[in-house]
């Protein structure tokens, strides 16, 4: 697809392995972003046999240095190794002359470039879009902001939960009168690397067709705003309010019963059952003459009371069975430990597991989907910063003297420690 296609294995950074190559194998993505949307995307893109390098400060990655849950890991913590797998990393001081010339080398040879800077600081660098198509017409440049390119929000921090707040989606579920309650994870941040990623798949797929490269913007406000599809059109469209009312309901769109409901031994989900089916399978009688599409909203938290007074006196398993014998949607409440031992996360080999040089084992989530000719898979964990420095100066044609003046000098920074390709018995990202 590109110049990368005349160099060797070693030079592309595609590491020897059994397995078929990736279907994005001969591509190289140049990762200059940070924290999770950036590197999330470029991963998934590694996963598929992208040669993705990971150009870092010489001081490497913000992420390196915050540790979620504090997690710190021996040489790399756990929120930069989730993030930043199938990566080659290089460090660079891109305020520095040589640093930027290094840069621009390796744009000439690549695909892909992603980048979340600041407003203004690529322009800055000169290596905004205008900048580097000059050297490289392909390039499928892209940016990833919190509020967009431009407008009144362009400086705004884009962080997960201020996202959160303003979507709308907070609002969507819980308690009138109560705080809102954000998602369990980084919603905005995973949402905007999966949009972010098929923007590069569909960018890329335009190229073969033209030959021509583009500028594609992300941000994270149209990232979440437009997962909210159904709910945010029932209110434009339908004229329907987001109205919270006094039980905890887990949609404000959705009839009751629809929520988690606590169990004598825990807690199960229960999603808009037939109300009287519901009746008869919990022994509450005023249901049995009720219209699921009418009382299921007007009478609200009148359902959910009488249906969480009757799941209290028993068991999880003891109502997921009952509600196994019916046509009532339920289900377990499980914490992380449960979902990792689930069967069926097991059967679809959800999670994968490799050996990291530094970190030792490592069991993470794998790829979300499969392909039956060229599967993901793991060649390697994430990098050390800096870690294949030399190596790729090397395929640009540096010599070893040069590399060791730029060391000198603080453009670029190497380790003399390599880590080794993960462990992975040659085994696809999902078995």
């Amino acid at each position: 697809m590109n110049d990368n296609d005349s160099l060797p294995p070693a030079a592309q950074g595609e590491p020897q392995s059994g397995l078929p190559r990736g279907v994005l194998s001969g591509i190289r993505v140049l990762d200059c972003s940070i924290a999770m949307a950036g590197p999330f995307a470029a991963q998934r893109l590694g996963d598929l046999g992208a040669d993705v390098i990971k150009v870092e400060p010489t001081t490497g990655e913000w992420q390196r240095h915050a540790a979620a849950g504090g997690a710190a890991g021996n040489k790399i913590n756990v929120s930069f190794l989730s993030l930043n797998r199938n990566k080659r990393s290089i460090a660079l001081d891109l305020k520095s002359d040589g640093g930027r010339e290094i840069l621009r080398d390796l744009v000439a040879t690549s695909d892909v470039f992603l980048q979340n800077y600041r407003p203004g600081v690529a322009a800055r660098l000169g290596i905004d879009y205008d900048s580097l198509r000059e050297l490289n017409p392909r390039l499928v440049y892209v940016s990833v902001s919190g509020y967009g390119e431009d407008g009144p929000y362009r400086n705004r921090p884009g962080q997960d939960l201020l996202l959160q707040a303003m979507s709308g989606a907070m609002l969507s579920a819980g308690q009138h009168g109560e705080a809102p309650q954000p998602a369990g994870q980084y919603l905005v941040d995973a949402v905007t690397a999966s949009t972010a990623f098929e923007a590069v798949l569909a960018a890329l797929f335009h190229r073969e067709r033209t030959g021509e490269g583009q500028l594609v913007t992300v941000n994270m406000l149209d990232a979440i705003t437009t997962l909210q599809m159904q709910e945010l059109s029932v209110f434009t469209v339908g004229k329907v309010k987001q109205q919270r009312s006094d039980q905890p309901h887990a949609h404000v769109y959705i009839r009751a019963p629809y929520g988690a409901f606590k169990t004598s031994d825990g807690f199960i989900a229960l999603a808009m059952p037939d109300l009287p089916e519901l009746g008869r399978a919990i022994g509450e009688p005023s249901f049995l003459s009720m219209t699921s599409e009418v009382h299921g909203w007007s009478h609200r938290d009148e359902l959910f009371e009488k249906t969480a007074a009757k799941l209290i006196e028993n068991t999880s398993e003891h109502w997921l069975d009952v509600f196994a014998q019916t046509s009532i949607w339920a289900g377990p409440v499980y914490d992380y430990e449960a979902l990792v031992n689930d069967p069926q996360i097991i059967h679809n080999g959800t999670f994968v597991e490799y050996e990291h040089p530094t970190e030792g084992p490592v069991k993470t989530p794998g790829f979300p989907y499969k392909f039956s000719a060229t599967p993901a898979r793991i060649d390697r964990g994430a990098p050390l910063t800096g870690e294949h420095t030399r190596e790729i100066l090397e395929s640009l044609g540096v010599g070893g003297d040069r590399i060791d003046e730029l060391i000198r000098s603080g453009d670029i920074a190497a380790v003399d420690e390599q880590a080794t390709p993960a462990q992975t018995a040659e085994q696809p990202v999902r078995s």
